[in-house]
């Protein structure tokens, strides 16, 4: 028998400030509870989309202005939210999100807008039932960027991520866990695989 639909199916964001290792969390996560039965959907932000497109590009080509930043962020998250999130939630599926708004609070925060200001302009995106958030500091994450061949850009400096850091860790959302990301790849996974299942217990109805 197929497993029933997650009443309001059940949207998992995954936060951290760069090398946190939120895209091999957001994978592992995928990969073991797909397999379930229960659809997931994957996705990452800023997207793959239009708008998506321009901010990645700027990562390379040089920071825009934080307003900019932030329209383009806006508009990329509200065809986002449009276009796969509702829908999947709709569904009664599993949404996990290799970053969501809190990055875009972190990040245009760091760089000078108010976190209030950028929390009521993402007040149409939907809330996460459950935020893991991946901390480490950004000397390790640094390393590890290096590590795996690429080069820091505009956003990956070290006062950069240390204020963005401070920031995830103070956005004081509901449903957010702390998890210590200097642990084994296979050690986070594990605790964030206990959360979400805890998460999915809660939204079916039942004790976990």
């Amino acid at each position: 028998m197929a497993p029933l639909p997650i009443p309001g199916g059940l949207l998992v964001a995954i936060e951290g400030i760069d090398g946190a290792g939120k895209t091999t969390l957001a994978h592992t996560l995928r990969d073991t509870l797909a397999p379930a039965g229960t659809p997931v959907a994957l996705s990452k932000e800023p997207t793959t989309g239009q708008w998506g497109m321009r901010m990645r590009a700027s990562a390379s080509t040089g920071r825009l202005t934080p307003d900019e930043e932030l329209r383009l962020l806006i508009l990329d998250r509200k065809e986002h939210v449009a276009e796969l999130i509702g829908p999947a939630l709709a569904r009664g599926e599993i949404v996990i999100l290799d970053r969501y708004f809190p990055s875009n609070v972190a990040y245009q925060g760091a760089a000078g807008l108010d976190t209030g200001a950028l929390l009521k302009a993402n007040a149409f995106a939907p809330r996460p039932d459950l935020l893991l958030l991946l901390d480490l500091e950004p000397r390790v994450g640094l390393e590890r960027i290096r590590k795996r061949g690429d080069k820091p850009n505009h956003f990956e400096t070290s006062d950069n991520l240390d204020r963005c850091r401070s920031i995830f860790r103070g956005l004081g959302l509901g449903h957010t866990v702390v998890i210590d990301a200097t642990q084994t790849a296979e050690a986070v996974a594990h605790e964030a695989l206990g959360h979400v299942r805890e998460a999915l217990a809660a939204k079916q109805g039942h004790p976990d």
